[in-house]
């Protein structure tokens, strides 16, 4: 018999089933694009050195891949990725992609704060606005843990820190102020009035006490700023570019399991 999904993980899969169509041509964009580029501004990865050097025949789990942009990426460069999501609206998006652009690779449909892989399975996991977004950090990264080798590498990439603190409520006429609207102290899940889906943010000190605890030495925490030429609207209504040139409205963070 199949257990129930955690409440948070069931509220993100029916919402995400929803979501899934307004993501398609973003999706077929990041697809298409030579160069990866990160976050809600499109910072290219030459500015910011997310990936690692080398990533010919490794191989790499993407939790929370969505329509698996990311994991493409990862395989023109060499890498054997395999892919998992919460949604399966998602992954149908992602496996249309991959027929589109001729770029195959697993995807499994799960929750990745428990996945089916086995241990020591992978030499890199990468989330970008997935699993480090919508899974509970404290189950989330000791799996990640688990599926890593020693010596292996996690980024993910996620919402700042301060653009959590500078929101009221994510909603379009209300974007981050330039003042403290909510707390830090016990920051974790969120659930905004607007919607049912749930997100799990910390602070930078739950962060690393997190990743240490698990085994990951800390390597960078990169603060994204919004390029001169980035420009309001889309899928990130909640905060202005000016805001974002002058505090990180996202943040990545590159740990290293230890050997």
């Amino acid at each position: 018999m199949t257990e129930p999904l955690p409440e948070h993980v069931a509220a993100n899969r029916e919402a995400w089933d929803r979501y899934a169509q307004d993501y398609v041509e973003s999706g077929r964009r990041s697809w298409a694009s030579a160069e990866p580029s990160w976050g809600i501004w499109g910072v290219p990865e030459s500015e910011l050195h997310l990936l690692p050097d080398d990533l010919e025949g490794k191989d790499t789990i993407e939790l929370g891949c969505g329509t698996g942009y990311v994991s493409a990426w990862l395989a023109r460069r060499g890498a054997r990725p395999v892919g998992i999501d919460n949604s399966a609206a998602q992954l149908e998006n992602a496996r249309t992609f991959q027929r589109e652009f001729g770029i195959e690779f697993p995807v499994h449909l799960g929750n990745a704060e428990a996945t089916p892989f086995p241990d020591a399975s992978f030499d890199l996991a990468i989330s970008e606005y997935g699993a480090c977004l919508w899974a509970d950090p404290y189950r989330w990264v000791p799996e990640a843990a688990r599926l890593l080798r020693p010596g292996g590498q996690l980024v993910f990439l996620t919402n700042g820190v301060i653009l959590q603190l500078a929101v009221e409520e994510r909603v379009a006429d209300d974007p981050a102020k330039d003042a403290l609207r909510r707390p830090l102290f016990g920051m974790h899940r969120t659930v905004w009035p607007d919607d049912t889906s749930v997100e799990f943010h910390l602070p930078h000190g739950g962060w690393i006490r997190l990743l240490r605890q698990h085994g990951f030495d800390i390597e960078r925490l990169v603060e994204i700023q919004a390029p001169a030429d980035a420009v309001d609207g889309g899928m990130h209504r909640f905060v202005t570019a000016d805001w974002a040139r002058k505090w990180p409205s996202e943040e990545a963070w590159i740990a290293r399991k230890r050997s």
